[in-house]
Formats: structure tokens, sequence, C-alpha cells
């Protein structure tokens, strides 16, 4: 009779875990399924930019002269000088000139290490995300689509320009933000470029491509209908960032004043350590705008401003 019960239990267990993940899967397959339209603009052309070294001075040979040289003399021969072994300062003179040799031999090896270090594996680098659910309003759409129409995506400075541009037309709409999000990640250099591409595509799959400008390159796809909801009221503007060394800190939790120290953390951002910047919102089709609900469910780890 025990053993009846626990295997029924058994089995009520089972069918509630398998009905749970329906139901989970049937609400992810749904959220995926509704996905907004998103448009994005970016580039991360600094991290080919080559490295450059300070310049040598060029120093042009004297020219050869041209006037007649006077025909050399040689002295008469005179008969050679013995100095007996052990004596005469040669032996002083080879001590000197090794321990010369052995010292720019051990200076050329330290140069050489240090620019190696310095050329590959010890420079820091920062990427930095920070996510803004924004109050929905027509001019906040227009103009987002606007600065990605015309940003400089070839170009390290024009990437710098685009996180300056970007930084101040948010801050204009501070009054709408509602949620935020700040991530910052700090590592080798080398490995920064592999963080910054990672959370630019989880960035891009968050939302359907209508439009995409990146690194010169211009895709607009109109054959996306939009999906206007009535109680739709949020824009999500996602500013993603990558620099040589590091970036202020940002207090937390986020709140209205980490949300705009983090912007402005953002733009202290320059053409000379600039890396990659990316600048991603969602809806991008005019009209549409997020639920409170969509918004929840699609990024759960925002934080309320």
């Amino acid at each position: 009779m025990l053993e009846g019960m626990q295997g029924a239990a058994r089995m009520l267990f089972t069918i509630l875990l398998i009905l749970a993940g329906l139901t989970w899967g049937l609400s992810m397959w749904g959220w995926a399924w509704g996905q907004r339209s998103g448009g994005g603009v970016g580039g991360r052309g600094g991290f080919s930019a080559p490295r450059s070294l300070p310049s040598v001075p060029r120093v042009n040979p004297a020219p050869t002269p041209s006037w007649p040289l006077p025909t050399p003399t040689y002295p008469s021969p005179r008969p050679p000088i013995y100095v007996a072994p052990g004596t005469g300062p040669s032996r002083g003179f080879d001590l000197v000139a090794l321990l010369l040799i052995g010292g720019i031999v051990l200076l050329t090896l330290y140069m050489v290490r240090g620019l190696k270090r310095a050329g590959t594996g010890d420079e820091e680098a920062t990427v930095a995300r920070l996510r803004l659910a924004i109050l929905y309003s027509p001019t906040l759409q227009q103009r987002l689509r606007r600065l990605a129409e015309e940003a400089d995506t070839e170009s390290v400075r024009g990437l710098a320009d685009l996180v300056d541009n970007a930084a101040v037309l948010l801050l204009r709409e501070a009054p709408g933000w509602r949620f935020g999000q700040y991530e910052v990640w700090q590592g080798p250099l080398e490995e920064a470029e592999g963080r910054f591409d990672a959370w630019m595509s989880e960035t891009r799959a968050e939302f359907v491509e209508t439009f995409q400008h990146f690194e010169g390159r211009k895709e607009v796809h109109n054959d996306y209908r939009p999906q206007a909801e009535p109680d739709g009221r949020y824009i999500l503007a996602t500013l993603l960032l990558a620099v040589r060394g590091g970036l202020p800190p940002v207090p937390t939790p986020l709140r209205r004043e980490g949300a705009k120290a983090a912007l402005l953390a953002l733009t202290t951002s320059s053409p000379t350590n600039t890396l990659a910047s990316y600048l991603a919102w969602t809806p991008e089709a005019p009209g549409e705008a997020l639920t409170e609900g969509e918004l929840l469910k699609g990024w759960p780890q925002l934080e309320l401003l």
C-alpha cells in the first residue's frame, strides 16, 4: 500500500514538472515570436587600428666630398716592439670591454621584453553596457534613427562621437527614464573584443533587426510588419562601449543618479582609447512600443529607477 502511494506521488510530481516545463517553454516561445523591431549602429575599428610607436628622426647621410683628397703617405717601417706576457694595459682593457658588451646585451634584452609586454598581454581594457527603458515618444524614435543614419562607423573618432551623441540624446530624455541596467567587464586587452562581440550579439538577438548600420554598411528591412499594442509604453536603448584602460566608477544600485553617472562615464571615452561602440534600440518601427510585461519578461535584470 505504502509503495503504491509513493509511486503515485512520484508520478504526480513528474506530471507537475512536465506541465511546468511546458508552461515555461510556451511563455518563452510566445515572447520570442513577439519580438519587436530594432535598430543598431556602431563598429569595432579600434581593435584593428595599428598602435603607433614613437617615430625615429631620419638622418640623411652627408654627401660625398667632391674635392681631391690628399695622397696618403706611409711611415717607414720600424722594428717591432715585444712585450713580455702579463705586462701592459691589454688585460684591463679586455675586462672593461667585456663588461661594456655584457651591459649592452642585458639592456637590449630588457628593452625588447618591455616592448613585447606592452604590445600584447599586460594592457587592460573595459567593456561596459548600459540599458535604459524610456517612456515612448515618436520624437525619440526618429532621433535615434537619424543618429544611426548619420553616424561615422568607419573611424575611431566616429565611434567615440557616436557614444557622445547618444549620451546627449538619452540625457535629454531623463524625465522619461523608468528602468535601467549597467554592466562592466574588465580584463586583458586581448579578451576585450570577444566580450564586446558577445554582448553585441546578445543585444542584437533581442529584437528583429529592421535597421542596421555597422562599419559603413547599412541594411534596411522593409518587410517587417509593426505590431502596435494599445498599452505599449517603452523604448529600450542599449549603449555598448569598449575602451583601453578603465572607466569612472558608477554607484550601485543604479537608480536615476546612477544611470546619469553611467552615461557620463561612457562619455569620458575619446578617439585615443575607444576600441568599439554600439547603440541599439527597440522598437525601431514607427508606432511600436514595448509593454511593461514585455519589458520585464525580456529583460528581467532591469532595475527600477
